[in-house]
């Protein structure tokens, strides 16, 4: 049997370098061009990335990196918003075709005895979801290919994470009532 890792700061670093990558690209890209981005890329493309998801990641992450081999480092840069979109598409798409969908997944942890009705519930959700990847992975494909650094920038580092954050605190809500619905 094997153990379980030791926590460590990587993960948290990880998670801090994909949220701010708009940002980064913003600051770093004028100064140093490709080179390090290209490094940061092909290093969060793979970090701790786990099996049953790293077939969804590896054809937009290595889509991003023949870009930016290419010599276009600036759009391979901003097409990282648009490969993160396809890959959590990718994962939660396959997961209603393979159940349990990824939003009944992280139901059960806290409900393990979900009810039919919360199956078909967080089936929906994750057909929501799946909605909203697709919607924000053109957005973000259109900051890439159409719109200045600064737009880019913006959307891509804060308007895509607020409308996202939105569509969570919504569904929190909407399941808080169908929750006490099916209670009665």
């Amino acid at each position: 049997m094997s153990r379980p890792r030791p926590p460590s700061l990587a993960t948290p670093l990880a998670v801090v370098g994909l949220l701010a990558w708009p940002l980064l690209v913003l600051v770093l890209l004028p100064r140093l061009g490709g080179a390090p981005l290209l490094g940061l890329v092909a290093l969060l493309a793979v970090w701790r990335l786990p099996a049953a998801h790293r077939r969804w990641a590896l054809a937009p992450c290595l889509a991003v990196l023949a870009v930016i081999a290419l010599g276009q480092a600036e759009l391979g840069v901003r097409a990282w918003p648009v490969a993160m979109n396809a890959v959590l598409l990718g994962v939660f798409a396959s997961s209603l075709r393979r159940p349990p969908c990824v939003v009944e997944r992280l139901a059960r942890r806290q409900e393990p005895d979900l009810s039919p009705a919360g199956v078909r519930y967080t089936r929906r959700v994750t057909g929501v979801w799946c909605g909203f990847f697709l919607v924000n992975g053109g957005l973000a494909l259109w900051t890439a290919l159409a719109a200045d650094l600064a737009l880019w920038t913006l959307y891509n580092g804060a308007i895509a994470y607020a409308l996202g954050a939105t569509l969570f605190a919504a569904e929190w809500c909407i399941r808080q009532r169908v929750r006490n619905r099916h209670r009665v």
